[in-house]
């Protein structure tokens, strides 16, 4: 999906989802129902904030800080699905399917977010007509972007899967004032993530660096050349 439809997906979110809209919208009754509901709640980095196969209680927005979602595979290694950022919210794809998580959520930095309890966001869906909207494009946004790791992983050799992870990491997160990717990785997450051993990812990480394709600053990495990051990782962004 063009970086532009999936910014106008996240704040059309942010624009549905806080309490300003809500009080627009919802009745007095059904406000107050979702102010008492809500719990503020902080995670420190490395915390879980929910286990692999735990009963879903309900979903978290986040508004500082950024987590992953990952599953352990068959020999215990960690395998990393997705990034959360500020303004993303997670645990609703499980609570909608009536089923455990399916995967692990972990904090990356310290977080600060808004848990919601289950039955206040099923209740706000069907009393609210532009939240339920809102939700079904983040769905299949989300849909898509598995759809996309599928053909990432099939299709494309490891040098090119390093390439478009560095630029969608970027995209996705964002950079701190010297440039660099706000979230930093150690080489076994990158290495996950790209579907490699961590040698390969340690090495190609140097390969690009020797290239002047990328800055890195211990775990620390900064884009330089982000067109022919792009070019390398047959990149549309």
């Amino acid at each position: 999906m063009p970086q532009e439809q999936q910014i106008a997906i996240e704040e059309r979110f942010a624009r549905v989802f806080n309490d300003k809209s809500f009080k627009e919208r919802l009745s007095s009754a059904d406000f107050e129902k979702y102010i008492n509901g809500k719990k503020r709640l902080s995670f420190q980095k490395h915390d879980t904030i929910f286990e692999d196969g735990e009963t879903p209680k309900g979903v978290f927005v986040l508004e500082k800080g950024a987590a992953k979602l990952s599953k352990s595979g068959a020999f215990g290694k960690d395998q990393i699905l997705r990034f959360i950022k500020e303004g993303d919210i997670i645990g609703y794809r499980s609570l909608l399917c009536g089923e455990n998580f399916q995967a692990k959520a972990e904090a990356m930095t310290d977080i600060e977010c808004v848990f919601l309890p289950a039955d206040i966001f099923m209740y706000l869906l069907e009393v609210d007509p532009q939240l339920s909207f809102v939700m079904l494009q983040k769905i299949s946004y989300e849909l898509g972007e598995s759809s996309n790791t599928i053909t990432f992983l099939a299709q494309k050799t490891v040098r090119e899967r390093l390439a478009e992870i560095l630029l969608l990491l970027e995209q996705k997160l964002g950079v701190d004032p010297e440039g660099f990717i706000k979230i930093s990785l150690t080489r076994e997450e990158i290495a996950n993530i790209i579907g490699t051993a961590t040698e390969s990812a340690i090495r190609l990480i140097s390969e690009f660096k020797q290239d002047n394709l990328i800055e890195v600053d211990g775990r620390n990495i900064k884009i330089l050349n982000h067109d022919k990051l792009m070019k390398l990782g047959h990149v549309v962004l």
